[in-house]
């Protein structure tokens, strides 16, 4: 279960009913690695993604893309098949106050020229490398 801040996000739907038809054509319009990719949603803005992700980081970046979205506050996978297992450490970052790429890559890989990484890490949740808000959740790929 990835949890999120309700209120923030890519605007994508006005109205409740829209959202999982507008999420599943999000998640599908920059497919980070999913098939069959069926979303519910209930009333308080809580996610069920089901479907098939071909790795562990499809099945993370899904979630990320279905939760950066105002509206949502929480995804549910346990209804997604992986079909690869992976051994990548990972960890779910919530962008803070005054963040850049650059610094986040400072402080987990020691080395800011990183960003770029982690922008290709999280090229389906992240548009732009200077466009990252509060609150936003991107993965970071921990190095062995």
């Amino acid at each position: 279960m990835f949890e999120f801040i309700k209120n923030i996000g890519a605007k994508l739907f006005s109205r409740k009913e829209e959202a999982p038809q507008k999420i599943a054509s999000h998640i599908q319009s920059d497919n980070p690695g999913v098939e069959n990719i069926e979303v519910q949603m209930d009333q308080e803005g809580n996610l069920t993604l089901k479907g098939e992700a071909k790795d562990q980081a499809a099945l993370e970046k899904a979630a990320l893309m279905a939760g950066n979205v105002e509206g949502v506050a929480k995804v549910d996978v346990s209804g997604m098949k992986v079909q690869e297992p992976s051994n990548q450490k990972v960890v779910i970052y919530e962008i803070q106050e005054g963040d850049t790429l650059w610094a986040i890559a400072q402080k987990f890989y020691g080395n800011g020229n990183m960003y770029k990484k982690i922008f290709e890490d999280n090229k389906e949740v992240i548009k732009d490398p200077d466009k990252i808000y509060p609150g936003q959740k991107i993965r970071i790929v921990l190095e062995d």
